[in-house]
């Protein structure tokens, strides 16, 4: 799969891991993806703008409160998605990240990269599945009908806008 508008941001102060999974995501998404790593929050919330999709965020870095740094990604851009990195299956944290508006929690493991990977996946096909579920439509044809609305749209725009 590969996508041109893809803007995913890791925190983690482990900077192999972060390299580790940023490695992983371009070769899976390819070079139009676009991935940042940050080793705190602050480096990470002064980047954050419209058009950051997704931010990885590892739920163990000291001195930082990881439910904090979700509401404060969500204050800055509601349409973030946040993907919490934890080092234990913690149903507290689940809740809690859940709360401040995190879209799901990953434990640290050998197919953590692997799991990400499918929930970024599963992020950006979601529109496709809602039209399937609600309009009990094949897949294809909801493919079909999600770009046909997207080529209208950028039609629509251009012609509002630049001409």
């Amino acid at each position: 799969m590969k996508t041109e508008s893809l803007n995913l941001f890791i925190v983690d102060e482990n900077k192999s891991l972060a390299q580790e999974l940023k490695d992983y995501l371009v070769k899976r998404f390819g070079e139009g993806i676009r991935v940042l790593t940050f080793p705190d929050r602050q480096n990470c919330l002064e980047k954050i703008d419209d058009n950051t999709n997704i931010v990885v965020l590892n739920h163990a870095i000291k001195n930082e409160n990881s439910i904090e740094t979700v509401k404060l990604i969500k204050n800055i851009n509601p349409k973030t998605e946040v993907i919490m990195l934890s080092d234990r299956a913690d149903i507290g944290l689940a809740i809690e990240s859940f709360k401040a508006g995190a879209q799901s929690i990953v434990v640290k493991g050998p197919k953590q990269e692997k799991k990400i990977g499918n929930l970024i996946v599963r992020i950006f096909t979601a529109p496709i599945r809602i039209i399937e579920r609600e309009l009990g439509l094949s897949e294809r044809i909801a493919i079909f009908i999600m770009s046909f609305l997207t080529i209208g749209a950028a039609v629509l725009v251009y012609f509002l806008f630049y001409k």
